[in-house]
């Protein structure tokens, strides 16, 4: 994958949240935005991609209009104590520990938010009591909210069934404040169309749900931002029983369920216990997820999940799940072939993966993934680590994975995942290609299984190709496994000793190590 991709990601936003009026050099700051939806009246969010060489790079100082506001060192940066419906010339400029070299991003032209009204539930009758069900009361504030509106959960636990929202509003929950998902699943009901593990359901709704699914048509909701300093809690795994008892797993609802939308924010909060996935976003356009806490001990305990989506932006969130902390997917075989929608420009920067399952590219793939970027985190010891996965049945597509400057422990890329296989098998095999990881530290791999492990399809014409490994440091004693594979680099692979790792290959056309 070359500079151009990003680029491609996020040419759409330029035409919405900014005017490039400066075009930055090849090793400059790539392709400075500011996501939809993450503006308010007083802040502006920013995110970019660090240049290629980025190794002496210090920090990165925030310019607006002309003058140095703040610094960064991570590649994402909120202005505070901005005037409300004004616009700003924002600039980030590398500053390098020599003094030697310095660039600058492009030139973003943003515009702060109007203040809102705000709604607050108490004034709609919501009371934050044991036992007191307030679904009523905060489902009128969210009808009750005006154009840009504000509905304000204030301190204190508010119990709630499924809450349904509305374009242009933002729902906030201030520090001290948790809006508390009911453990009856009646108060989920009727049932809603969704997608689950790859199917088009019938399930009960989530605590918060927006949008209506539907795979044929566009965007029917827009412009929602979740945030805030509080809490989201579900009703975890007895909410989870009691919905599958009804409808079975595949009837469960999430915790926040996002579909058919465009320009989502969810940001600040703390999101725990969903009775399955905790964030799923289907068929959707622009979400962001800044500043996330989630936790999960669930079965089926998902962290976020990008479905058939364009452009999503996962930066500061901090994963403990019960199952992957993130999974990209674009449903399953037959319906994700037929329906066709694929998961496309997926960046994920400075998250930190603590526990779960692993950070999952797949396995329903049916539609196809294209274009993801994961870079500056901590994926720790994660069952299944940095993982791409896929079965003979899927059909679809894996293609532009860019993995850069992380830690982490395990690295798979398998072609036969052993579960969630029903339903007819797609006309051809999924197709597997251009791969990069660099500037990654493993020392901390368990050296008893292959640290990078890549098994591709038996057919020649399907092999995995194009995968590169750079700058790459391992444990002592560490195995490399790469079965099935056409054109693949090693570079700079090293073990702690600087000696070269234990390549177990078969079946490997065109293999580089130096």
């Amino acid at each position: 994958m070359n500079l151009n991709v990003f680029r491609l990601l996020i040419s759409s936003f330029f035409l919405i949240t900014a005017t490039v009026v400066y075009c930055a050099g090849v090793n400059s700051i790539q392709n400075l935005i500011s996501p939809p939806e993450t503006e308010t009246d007083k802040t502006i969010t920013l995110l970019w991609e660090k240049p290629e060489h980025s190794d002496k790079i210090n920090r990165y100082d925030i310019y607006v209009n002309k003058q140095c506001v703040g610094s960064s060192k991570i590649t994402n940066y909120t202005i505070n104590g901005l005037k409300s419906n004004q616009t700003y010339l924002v600039t980030v400029v590398t500053n390098n520990a020599d003094g030697k070299f310095s660039s600058h991003s492009n030139v973003l032209k943003v515009k702060t938010k109007e203040s809102g009204a705000v709604f607050n539930i108490l004034d709609y009758g919501a009371i934050p009591k044991d036992g007191n069900l307030n679904t009523q009361a905060i489902q009128k504030a969210i009808d009750a909210c005006s154009y840009g509106g504000i509905v304000y959960i204030p301190e204190g636990i508010f119990e709630s069934g499924a809450l349904f929202l509305k374009s242009n509003m933002t729902l906030y929950i201030a520090k001290g404040g948790v809006l508390k998902g009911s453990n009856n699943s009646i108060d989920y009901s009727p049932l809603i169309k969704t997608r689950f593990e790859g199917w088009e359901v019938q399930t009960y709704a989530s605590l918060i749900t927006a949008g209506q699914l539907d795979a044929t048509g566009k965007y029917n909701v827009r412009n929602i931002s979740i945030r805030g300093y509080g809490k989201i809690s579900g009703g975890g795994q007895p909410l989870g029983n009691a919905m599958s008892e009804v409808h079975g797993e595949r009837g469960r609802g999430r915790l926040i369920c996002i579909m058919n939308a465009e320009n989502v924010n969810i940001q600040g909060l703390t999101i725990e216990e969903s009775p399955c996935w905790t964030i799923h976003y289907t068929y959707s356009k622009n979400v962001t997820c800044n500043g996330l806490n989630i936790f999960s001990s669930v079965r089926n305990g998902d962290g976020i999940d990008p479905d058939s989506s364009i452009n999503s932006y996962i930066f500061n969130c901090s994963f403990s799940t019960g199952d992957d902390c993130i999974a990209i997917k674009s449903g399953k075989n037959p319906e994700g072939n037929v329906v066709n929608r694929p998961c496309e420009n997926v960046f994920i920067s400075n998250c930190n993966f603590q526990k779960g399952h692993s950070v999952a590219i797949g396995s329903e793939i049916s539609g196809g993934i294209k274009n993801v970027i994961i870079s500056d985190c901590e994926i720790g010891n994660l069952w299944f680590g940095l993982q791409v996965k896929t079965t003979t049945a899927r059909g679809g597509y894996i293609v532009g994975l860019k993995v850069r400057d992380c830690n982490l422990n395990l690295i798979k890329i398998i072609t036969s995942v052993p579960y969630n296989n029903d339903g007819a098998s797609a006309k051809s095999i999924t197709v597997l290609k251009k791969f990069e990881f660099f500037n990654l530290n493993m020392k901390n791999a368990d050296v008893k299984k292959p640290v990078i492990f890549i098994e591709g399809f038996k057919q020649t014409e399907n092999y995995i190709k194009n995968v590169s490994f750079k700058n790459i440091q391992l444990p002592n004693m560490s195995k490399i496994s790469v079965e099935n594979v056409e054109n693949i680099k090693f570079e700079n692979v090293k073990l702690t000793d600087g000696k070269q790792p234990e390549y177990i290959l078969s079946h490997v056309n065109n293999i580089k190590r130096n």
